[in-house]
């Protein structure tokens, strides 16, 4: 009796080496990955460059997967909130945003999440289990399979729920088939992704992988970052920043720095003139977010003039900063907002 293997978890490279141990040519991968990701195959006997042995001797050892698409949600400015089912049971969210002329996926890396940060949603119910590479490659499968014209998918972002870092050999398998040629055949240049700071992975990422790298910094200081981030208190801000330097940088390509801003906590004045010095030595440019609110929240959301002053004082010290207003707010799918409610 074999275990089958799925070959979204497999790499054009580790399927090779997979093949050899079979005596089956290394040219095959190529063209099973081509079926899979290019031509959209779910089985094996699609596969008519194959021959009819071979497409009788894989099924009995390798699967193709899928994920079961629980439901899908349209919000008014056209974000796409999708809830897929794990086969274990575990539940997992995606979000498809609008962009002029594209969109860009938001996916999960983890079935919740462990962190607890205290203004994320997600960490709420703490961490199931990190995802498999195939159940995140699924996710942007499904999701490009939904729409009318696949092309129009751009983008990918490791942003949805659960630290990605922390799931770090899954991520990075994940990220070599988005961005392999006889895989999703995505730039790594339009795959970013996003931590709240586990700083001795920053260093790993960029050797492993060349993709964008976005910090979930939001506090210019130790206090306040443990208080919002309890990772701080292993990983603190000098130490995180200190692996930012670290991080091979392409050149012309930034470190995006994400800040949320909650009203009371993070969002004066003086944390913007601190979180401009803090950022002086690096290639940074800063995301600003408005912090979105959910049932049972215990923050608030800046008025618009703070966040306006907060902005300013960044763009007077000639850093480029965008004040991201989150999409899919009316079917909580902005940034921190994701909870799959079964």
């Amino acid at each position: 009796m074999f275990v089958r293997q799925d070959v979204k978890s497999f790499t054009e490279e580790s399927l090779v080496g997979w093949l050899g141990q079979h005596d089956i040519s290394p040219y095959r991968a190529g063209q099973i990955l081509r079926w899979v990701y290019h031509r959209g195959a779910y089985s094996f006997s699609e596969m008519t460059d194959l021959s009819k042995d071979l497409r009788g001797f894989l099924p009995e050892r390798l699967s193709i997967s899928r994920l079961e698409t629980r439901q899908v949600q349209t919000a008014k400015d056209g974000s796409r909130k999708y809830l897929f089912r794990l086969n274990d049971g575990q539940h997992v969210e995606s979000v498809l945003i609008p962009e002029p002329g594209r969109w860009t996926l938001c996916i999960s890396s983890q079935a919740g999440c462990g962190l607890g940060c205290k203004f994320c949603l997600t960490g709420r119910n703490g961490l199931a289990r990190n995802l498999e590479p195939s159940e995140i490659i699924n996710q942007v499968c499904a999701v490009r399979d939904d729409l009318l014209d696949p092309s129009s998918l751009t983008n990918i972002v490791f942003m949805g729920m659960g630290e990605p870092l922390a799931n770090y050999k899954s991520v990075v398998q994940a990220i070599r088939i988005i961005t392999g040629n006889n895989g999703l055949q995505f730039s790594g240049r339009k795959v970013t992704l996003s931590t709240a700071g586990l700083a001795p992975r920053i260093e790993d990422l960029g050797r492993d992988v060349r993709v964008g790298l976005a910090v979930s910094l939001n506090a210019t200081d130790n206090d306040t970052r443990d208080e919002l981030m309890p990772i701080n208190r292993t990983y603190p801000i000098e130490m995180l920043l200190s692996a930012c330097r670290d991080f091979p940088l392409p050149p012309r390509r930034m470190i995006t720095f994400e800040y949320v801003l909650i009203a009371g906590v993070n969002d004066t004045p003086g944390d913007a003139e601190r979180l401009a010095r803090l950022l002086r030595p690096l290639r940074a440019k800063i995301n600003l977010i408005p912090f979105n609110p959910y049932e049972g929240a215990e923050f608030k959301r800046p008025e618009e003039g703070v966040v306006r002053a907060f902005q300013k004082v960044l763009l007077d010290r000639h850093y480029t900063t965008i004040v991201r207003r989150s999409k899919g707010g009316d079917i909580c799918a902005a940034c921190g907002q994701l909870l799959p409610k079964i």
